[in-house]
């Protein structure tokens, strides 16, 4: 996939986001938007949004948000917000979808989130209920848990002293801008009471919740509420899996997807 650029009017400045499309002439299909998680990007996620637009026969967007991948960098200083996921769900994402002219209203896109990505997708699906198509969400955070908190603490020391910063600087040209504003906002005290268990009932749209039973940034207490609130939630239990389905059982997260897909678009 190689990226394109959008450029966005965002808190009254032009942001620059990284962006591309996968097997875009196939115009009358659904189109899957990919949302990446808190140290994620565009190219991280590799081929699979290819993988799973090939077997679900359909188009894909897949997308940096600022601050990430080759999108415009977070600013020195520049600290987010508690609501940092609601102004990516209510803010980002839609001046992104208007910017490369999405139809959102004829043709609703699905969005396929993962981790952070996941709950900007719920919440972009509470704040505008009649504009999309369903939510596959993986390893969503609907509210902070002790076990998200401690093994965000690890990857803090681990970025200090090992060869992550590195890593990360594959996928992302400004590293600490994506890692530090990441990881600043989970670990920041109040941030411990942060929740959106209550909004996602307003979520009109089908949803495919998915959650690895291995994963150690969360627990299957966050899919098994998105089932409390919308009973008619699909929920997907991984064994063997991780925070990161697609990585760790790609061909079981595509066939349920496709299924998935398929049953409410057919």
């Amino acid at each position: 996939m190689k990226p394109s650029f959008v450029t966005v009017d965002w808190e009254g400045q032009p942001v620059s986001i990284e962006y591309a499309w996968i097997s875009h002439h196939r115009e009358r299909t659904p189109l899957l938007v990919f949302l990446h998680e808190g140290l994620g990007s565009r190219a991280m996620w590799k081929d699979f949004p290819q993988q799973l637009c090939d077997a679900a026969g359909c188009r894909g967007l897949v997308y940096s948000r600022p601050g990430y991948g080759k999108s415009t960098p977070r600013a020195p200083g520049d600290a987010w917000g508690l609501d940092f996921m609601h102004r990516q769900a209510e803010e980002v994402l839609p001046a992104l979808l208007r910017a490369l002219d999405v139809d959102t209203q004829g043709r609703p896109p699905w969005l396929f989130g993962h981790s952070d990505g996941a709950s900007i997708a719920l919440l972009h699906a509470v704040k505008f209920p009649n504009n999309v198509g369903g939510v596959v969400v993986l390893a969503p955070h609907l509210f902070v848990e002790d076990l998200t908190v401690e093994n965000i603490e690890k990857a803090r020391t681990a970025y200090q002293t090992t060869d992550l910063r590195q890593r990360l600087a594959k996928y992302h040209d400004d590293p600490d801008s994506a890692f530090w504003g990441w990881n600043d906002i989970w670990l920041h005290p109040p941030f411990k009471a942060w929740s959106i268990e209550h909004e996602i009932a307003a979520i009109r749209c089908p949803v495919l919740a998915v959650q690895g039973l291995d994963d150690e940034y969360g627990t299957l207490a966050q899919i098994h509420h998105i089932a409390r609130e919308l009973p008619r939630t699909q929920l997907l239990e991984l064994p063997h899996c991780g925070h990161s389905p697609h990585r760790d059982q790609p061909k079981a997260l595509i066939d349920a997807t496709v299924s998935f897909l398929h049953l409410h678009t057919n």
